[in-house]
């Protein structure tokens, strides 16, 4: 029983200190359920979060700061390189670009904290959601391409997949302006993020 306690404590450990903490989301949203049990891919996705009307997007770790750059490009809006490596760091965010550097000069706990983050504009009039996606598949476009440039043969090129993860009580108008976004930008084909639904629903 000794050894038994002694190879239970060491694996326990093993598995404690070589895990991955979870980084906390801009915003929390209750999924709907649902009976399909497809599987988002484990790499390579890009998510729009829709919460309470607000808008929150995160890409893939790669994209980050190639995507802000592009991004800081286009709106005239500069960045320091500190604040690219919190940016690359972040799990998403939802801040209007003349926002954005002030949320990058918070601490972790200050930039998560509820009401922190406002949502990316996307309306018709100021609609920075479009310019978000845009940036981040072409920047996904460039990395792939880099890759492949460099002899990685696991490398092939593909357009970024989207995900919408949208809360269960959003208003199905918010989902829709997402979704015209995306078709906008002909991107038909994206994953809609649920949970799976059990037997006494």
């Amino acid at each position: 029983m000794t050894a038994m306690c002694d190879v239970a404590f060491l694996l326990l450990s093993f598995f404690i200190m070589s895990a991955t903490a979870k980084q906390p989301e801009p915003k929390a949203v209750d999924i709907p359920a649902s009976t399909v049990i497809d599987k988002l891919p484990e790499e390579g996705v890009a998510v729009i979060t829709v919460g309470g009307e607000d808008v929150f997007f995160t890409m893939p770790v790669a994209i980050r700061e190639a995507t802000l750059k592009k991004m800081s490009a286009k709106y005239r809006i500069p960045f320091t390189a500190e604040e690219y490596k919190t940016f690359t760091s972040m799990e998403g965010f939802g801040m209007p670009m003349n926002q954005l550097n002030g949320l990058l000069k918070l601490d972790a706990a200050r930039r998560n904290a509820p009401e922190t983050q406002t949502g990316i504009p996307y309306d018709s009039v100021n609609n920075q959601l479009t310019d978000w996606v845009k940036e981040a598949r072409q920047a996904n476009k460039e990395w792939l391409n880099d890759r492949i440039a460099n002899g990685d043969e696991k490398a092939k090129l593909k357009d970024l997949d989207i995900a919408i993860k949208g809360d269960a009580k959003e208003n199905f108008m918010t989902v829709k302006k997402v979704i015209d976004i995306l078709q906008d930008q002909k991107k038909n084909k994206f994953y809609l993020v649920t949970n799976l639904r059990g037997e006494n629903f």
